[in-house]
């Protein structure tokens, strides 16, 4: 009984946060809930006893995955910043004669 417990809890809680990660209106909240999805299919995975999966799912889809995400969402962000300075008139694209401000 326990166990089916454990796993009815597994699965409510993989099917909440595949919802909250495709409803999220910030990208880095969608992120967190896409990392932490992983590692809850990871546990999943474990679950079933095919540990080879699990080590492979906590690497590459939760881990290197997740890490790719957050160096592209820093990189939009950085670049939504640098556009906002230059429409704001502090900041110069590359090519523009004056200096950055």
């Amino acid at each position: 009984m326990l166990e089916l417990a454990i796993d009815l809890l597994l699965a409510a809680g993989a099917i909440t946060l595949a919802v909250l990660s495709l409803a999220a209106k910030k990208v880095f909240t969608a992120i967190v809930l896409y990392v932490s999805l992983g590692l809850l299919v990871t546990l999943i995975w474990a679950r079933l006893g095919a540990w080879d999966i699990a080590i492979a799912e906590a690497a590459i889809g939760a881990g290197l995955t997740g890490a790719l995400l957050l160096a592209a969402w820093r990189r939009l962000d950085d670049n939504r910043t640098a556009e906002e300075g230059v429409a704001d008139g502090k900041l110069k694209l590359d090519g523009e004669d004056s200096e950055h401000v």
